[in-house]
């Protein structure tokens, strides 16, 4: 059922719980936005890094209980939103006292999913239950915020680095950088690391001089906003599913996916995979393919209910 103005006007402020992650707030933010409705951010932690243990335990017990975790709460809401499984717990718990509706944007896995509204991504298999509604990709929202402008026809390259599933090969990097260069010889190139990009990956991209260049150690900015509001092709490695869902939802830019080394088969490779075979994006493969097929994040609110009781 598609929302409408009057029962969202009954709905005062909605809690969102924090878990310091900027990914995971960021999908927190995109979802109230997409409502429309005014939000408060509050950080959440377990008071001891057993608790969350101890956490799923009493969740499956129907025990639910505010000692486990900080919050600095001053007032009540009718909605308390989380992302994360460091938030799943704290967002029954306030939830049940409030009164209030509870949303997770990312499957709870190890909790049980009796939330009111669960946001679950596709390369995470969720069940088929009343309240989860299965999204391709992280819900995001893109703004540009005028830190890059082409001045002709531009690419853009957003390079991450290692986390406990890939490694980022400065040697695998450097022969998809070249390649990437090769192909658009007439285009201005703007790239940009992320907080995990190491030194040595920064000092590879510093050795191209690329036309826009941003060292995030140096100069903590974030353009791919911008990039994906300007250039015609967004390169990113694959060991971002926020920057991803950004790139196949804003924009008319193709984007293509730079595949990182990994053990073994894990969700951000389904993930991607997944969007491949969707048409959002194509997976560098050495060759460079045009694809941006967008998600529409708004589509997703119409399956939601202010008035039947799901929120």
């Amino acid at each position: 059922m598609v929302l409408d103005a009057q029962p969202v006007a009954i709905m005062s402020k909605v809690l969102i719980l924090s878990d310091g992650r900027m990914g995971h707030l960021n999908q927190s933010l995109a979802f109230v936005k997409y409502l429309d409705l005014s939000y408060e951010v509050v950080p959440v932690k377990f008071k001891h890094t057993s608790y969350k243990a101890l956490s799923y335990l009493l969740d499956k017990a129907g025990i639910y209980t505010e000692t486990l975790f900080e919050v600095d709460l001053k007032k009540t809401y009718d909605m308390v939103v989380g992302t994360g499984s460091a938030t799943s717990y704290a967002t029954k718990v306030i939830a049940k006292k409030m009164h209030a509706k509870s949303v997770s944007m990312m499957l709870p896995r190890g909790y049980r999913y009796n939330f009111d509204i669960i946001f679950a991504q596709s390369h995470d298999h969720p069940p088929k239950k009343t309240n989860i509604i299965e999204i391709p990709a992280n819900f995001s929202t893109v703004e540009p915020q005028g830190l890059y402008e082409a001045k002709k026809k531009s690419i853009g390259i957003v390079i991450g680095g290692d986390n406990k599933i890939f490694t980022l090969s400065k040697e695998k990097l450097k022969a998809q950088l070249d390649t990437i260069v090769k192909t658009y010889p007439d285009h201005e190139v703007a790239v940009t690391t992320s907080p995990r990009t190491s030194q040595e990956i920064e000092a590879l991209v510093a050795s191209y001089a690329f036309d826009y260049e941003v060292l995030f150690s140096k100069n903590p900015i974030n353009p791919i906003p911008d990039f994906l509001d300007q250039c015609e092709t967004v390169f990113i490695t694959g060991d971002s599913t926020s920057m991803i869902s950004e790139a196949v939802s804003y924009g008319m830019s193709n984007v293509v996916v730079l595949p990182l080394m990994s053990q073994k088969e894990n969700k951000f490779t389904r993930f991607t995979q997944r969007l491949e075979k969707e048409g959002y994006l194509h997976i560098f493969d050495g060759t460079i393919k045009d694809k941006n097929k967008k998600i529409d994040f708004k589509n997703y609110m119409k399956e939601i209910s202010l008035l039947n009781g799901r929120l």
